[in-house]
């Protein structure tokens, strides 16, 4: 079974993802970009999803400091987040992200995505 990091200070969220993708993926909760970090210095994952408007770190600081580990430099990345602005895409892109999902998003096509990019 694929381990998933979901990173995401919403608990609402958290609880809608791992509603979903619980039955078909492994999956590990973060409330903020330094949870994400050191679940994913503990633990290997082969997705991870990340928001990006958190507290004590925020999605693209994790993800700058996910893709300077080793491990995660190919591993796929996708941003969910409210941000759909091409700048903040942009920046995203530069930094490493692999896709981008924006919130709202139907959570049916959520694992289909998450296949895609294993």
């Amino acid at each position: 079974m694929n381990k998933i990091l979901y990173v995401d200070d919403a608990p609402s969220m958290r609880k809608l993802v791992e509603m979903v993708l619980s039955p078909e993926f492994d999956i590990t909760l973060a409330s903020n970009g330094q949870e994400g970090l050191d679940a994913a210095q503990q633990s290997q994952y082969d997705v991870i999803i990340s928001d990006i408007n958190m507290p004590v770190m925020n999605g693209l600081e994790f993800l700058e400091n996910v893709r300077a580990i080793e491990n995660y430099k190919f591993i796929p990345v996708l941003m969910m987040t409210t941000e759909a602005s091409r700048e903040m895409k942009d920046q995203g892109k530069k930094l490493g992200a692999t896709g981008w999902i924006v919130k709202p998003f139907d959570p049916a096509k959520l694992p289909a995505i998450i296949r895609k990019v294993l």
